[in-house]
């Protein structure tokens, strides 16, 4: 079997990272990320389960994601998964947007999963570009030919890609969104939402597409990237997020990001070694 390769780089001139996966059989649970991701699958077959949908995804396959669309993926075939990916934060991606159409809107990707040559053209290069760490201006342009044809073609106003949701259940979300540090319990949500704990758990689930537990995790680990991201330790990163114990924390992070907790703060501290080396 193909060894297992997981490799993740941060683009300091355009603001995104970079994920190339190789040997993957590791599924990934039901989940959301608070960025847009833009991947491409190279080899391999998986079962994506994105809002209440269900993909074959193959090599050639696009995947599209919105902040906030659950998905989850499991291994199809015998074979390992090869992927390259990108992680654009909302902030990116309305300056990308602005750029593009002149107007200060963030786009929604009406489709998961998209089969684009043209796409491909520019995704490939523009990964390979960013991962080889290349100075060079063909990188921005390949972003923004890429972005400029799946906004055209792919794109519509964000905010018609996210459900409407209840305003119980959008105070049970401010609630974790607060809280999230803490050692919180359904009793306090369903209190602050005003909700029965069965039907605040119906009700959470059909809107967001995960469970108020799951949506919480979420929470702790877009929380705890951005502190190993400034170069917390991880074992501090956990007990700042609400996680009981670094244990625990390690397993959902890897769960959820493909990475080790330490391994991913790593990424962010050699950069921050090279700008002082640089200076």
């Amino acid at each position: 079997m193909k060894k297992e390769t997981r490799t993740v780089v941060y683009d300091d001139a355009l603001r995104v990272e970079a994920y190339h996966f190789e040997g993957i059989v590791q599924p990934f649970p039901n989940h959301f990320h608070e960025y847009y991701v833009i991947g491409f699958v190279e080899k391999g077959q998986r079962v994506l389960s994105c809002k209440n949908r269900e993909y074959v995804i193959r090599p050639g396959n696009i995947v599209l994601f919105n902040p906030g669309d659950n998905h989850a993926c499991v291994q199809s075939d015998d074979g390992a998964f090869d992927y390259r990916g990108f992680n654009i934060t909302k902030e990116i991606m309305l300056e990308l947007a602005e750029e593009i159409t002149g107007r200060h809107m963030l786009p929604g990707f009406s489709e998961n999963v998209i089969q684009d040559e043209e796409a491909v053209c520019y995704l490939r290069p523009l990964h390979e570009l960013v991962m080889e760490g290349s100075g060079e201006f063909g990188k921005e342009e390949n972003l923004l030919l890429l972005m400029s044809l799946l906004i055209q073609k792919y794109g519509q106003p964000f905010e018609s890609c996210i459900p409407e949701c209840p305003e119980e259940i959008e105070k049970a979300c401010a609630f974790m969104e607060q809280h999230y540090a803490e050692r919180i319990c359904l009793d306090q949500i369903c209190r602050c939402a005003g909700l029965s704990k069965s039907a605040l758990l119906r009700a959470f689930t059909v809107s967001k597409g995960v469970t108020p537990y799951r949506y919480l995790e979420n929470i702790r680990i877009g929380k705890a990237k951005k502190l190993l991201e400034q170069g917390v330790l991880p074992i501090d990163a956990a007990l700042k997020t609400g996680f009981s114990d670094q244990s625990h924390f390690t397993n959902y992070f890897s769960r959820f990001i493909g990475l080790a907790p330490g391994v991913y703060r790593e990424i962010f501290h050699m950069k921050f070694e090279e700008a002082l080396y640089e200076k």
